[in-house]
């Protein structure tokens, strides 16, 4: 008996894990290289989703800042005719974002892997 609740603990747990790391359907992702040839391209909205402190010490030119705990309320600022790349420090906060904005209606989405840290 012991032996089934351990394999449903674990399948439940792998299943979380894959859920919270794995991209949206619909989600893009790019490294911060490929970030650096998005930021030339025109029609494209750029949100940083950490919060203001960490924004104020370092960010991209270009992005807006938007904190993840306000994302809900002031999605409403953000075109959905538009693509929105989304970082954050390490890549967690703007998966997170992505998904937000997935459920919001927006369709064209592209999370940045690695975030600020992988920033060069």
């Amino acid at each position: 008996m012991n032996t089934i609740i351990n394999a449903i603990l674990i399948v439940a747990l792998g299943w979380f894990l894959y859920q919270r790391l794995v991209p949206a359907k619909g989600i893009k992702s790019i490294s911060t290289s490929e970030l650096k040839l998005e930021l030339t391209k025109k029609g494209k909205q750029f949100i940083d989703v950490r919060t203001p402190q960490e924004f104020r010490g370092n960010h991209i030119r270009n992005f807006k800042n938007i904190p993840l705990f306000e994302l809900q309320k002031r999605a409403q600022e953000l075109s959905k005719e538009q693509e929105v790349i989304v970082i954050c420090q390490s890549g967690m906060r703007s998966s997170k974002a992505s998904k937000t904005l997935k459920k919001l209606g927006f369709t064209q989405i592209t999370n940045v892997k690695g975030g600020i840290s992988a920033w060069h």
